[in-house]
């Protein structure tokens, strides 16, 4: 879809109803309302199950700004798709991690927060540089060192995420886009609407993310922040053979055979393309995708990797043309399977994920 924003978010099909002046008593977040009179609502740049998103400019931009500068996305969601105090607050939390990462390295701006009496507003940054995969498949040259530097700009944002209390819990291709169309754009992650706050040992038990690219330790109901690298980790394999390490035709399959990570790695390596790739990517991988949490490689660590420095022996090299084949078969494969699974996860019962 080539924006930053969430596609993934509240149900509506409608543009921002009319709003004006400051929040009112009668609010429901206490955001401004005044959204009409500062932004006109273009067409609809994409819609998932929270929420409906648009084009936005400004309706005063500043003198002699260009129209990239006032050229916005804006996620709309429905107060009627909301369910109770529980979806409330999640929207409230998703506003407040994105301030909290606001001005941060590869992370999509929020411009604001507005709300009317029928849906919440967000303003966010425009990317025009399309989805991750997107980009690689439409490359001429990719060798392991694009690789290499598309997922140290992964790792950057999931440590800026730790270092401030954030786990986001749905990195997976889709949420990282692009900020231009230029060769050297910057890689952004999007849609927070998963994320949480934590405390420093604390343990959550919701099952949330999107399936192949979700921890073990998510499936067993006990995990912190380590599970975001875990997600880098299958990223990354995608991105050096074009297809996921854990693969299944069902939710239940994926899971059974995340379960069984470090078997099916050691069966995957010894096949194409693997035994061409470097020993260096595949023992990152190994160390991002270790089944223990607590040994598995933070992003600090993995930032220093010798695979992962901007200095370091990852090769120029191009892959194999099967590589990004593979990678063009997933891409279509997995926007039509994938699901993200906000409230069906629960339905898999302990003795199904072990």
């Amino acid at each position: 879809m080539g924006q930053c924003f969430s596609a993934d978010g509240g149900g509506g099909g409608s543009a921002p109803a009319s709003g004006k002046g400051k929040a009112g008593a009668g609010d429901m977040f206490g955001y401004p309302t005044n959204f009409d009179a500062l932004y006109n609502t273009g067409k609809e740049l994409g819609r998932g199950t929270f929420g409906t998103t648009y084009l936005c400019t400004k309706k005063n931009p500043a003198p002699g700004s260009s129209a990239k500068d006032h050229t916005y996305a804006v996620k709309v969601i429905l107060k009627s798709s909301l369910q109770g105090e529980g979806d409330i607050e999640d929207v409230k939390r998703e506003v407040k991690i994105m301030e909290v990462l606001k001005g941060k390295s590869h992370v999509v701006g929020l411009e604001g927060a507005f709300e009317d009496k029928k849906s919440v507003s967000l303003v966010l940054e425009l990317c025009a540089g399309g989805e991750l995969f997107e980009r690689i498949i439409s490359k001429k040259h990719y060798s392991e060192k694009d690789a290499s530097s598309l997922v140290r700009q992964m790792l950057e944002v999931v440590g800026a995420c730790h270092v401030n209390g954030i786990i986001h819990r749905d990195l997976k291709p889709e949420n990282f886009l692009f900020a231009s169309e230029d060769e050297a754009s910057e890689l952004k992650v999007t849609d927070f609407g998963l994320s949480t706050f934590y405390r420093h040992g604390q343990r959550f038990t919701e099952v949330v993310g999107s399936a192949y690219y979700i921890a073990p330790e998510v499936l067993q109901r006990g995990y912190g922040p380590p599970c975001d690298i875990w997600s880098i980790g299958v990223i990354m394999y995608i991105t050096l053979c074009g297809r996921p390490p854990f693969f299944g035709r069902t939710e239940s399959a994926v899971f059974n055979n995340i379960m069984k990570a470090k078997a099916r790695l050691e069966e995957n390596f010894k096949r194409d393309p693997w035994p061409k790739i470097t020993d260096e990517a595949k023992d990152l991988i190994k160390k991002m995708l270790h089944m223990d949490p607590q040994a598995r490689i933070t992003a600090a660590q993995a930032l220093a990797h010798d695979w992962i420095r901007k200095d370091g022996v990852a090769p120029d090299v191009p892959l194999d043309v099967n590589v990004v084949q593979s990678l063009k078969d997933f891409s279509g494969y997995s926007k039509l399977k994938q699901v993200a699974l906000r409230h069906v996860a629960m339905t898999y019962s302990d003795e199904e994920i072990r």
